[in-house]
């Protein structure tokens, strides 16, 4: 499938360039800091990258595994 629209620069790979997708969120065990680590890979190279983003807060917190 086509993306319709690029994604933006942040969701890119350091590499290539290339897009990056959401393979796996990582709630933070600590819910006080109140961030989550999100898994991204590279479509292009295959490359794993992590980010820190806030928790969304609309979202149920989840236990870690």
């Amino acid at each position: 499938m086509r993306t319709l629209v690029p994604p933006p620069p942040e969701l890119r790979c350091d590499q290539c360039r290339g897009e990056l997708r959401l393979k796996q969120l990582i709630v933070a065990a600590d819910e006080t800091l109140d961030v989550d680590t999100e898994i991204f890979v590279c479509v292009k190279c295959g490359r794993e990258h992590s980010r820190i983003v806030s928790h969304d807060r609309y979202s149920p917190h989840l236990k870690a595994r």
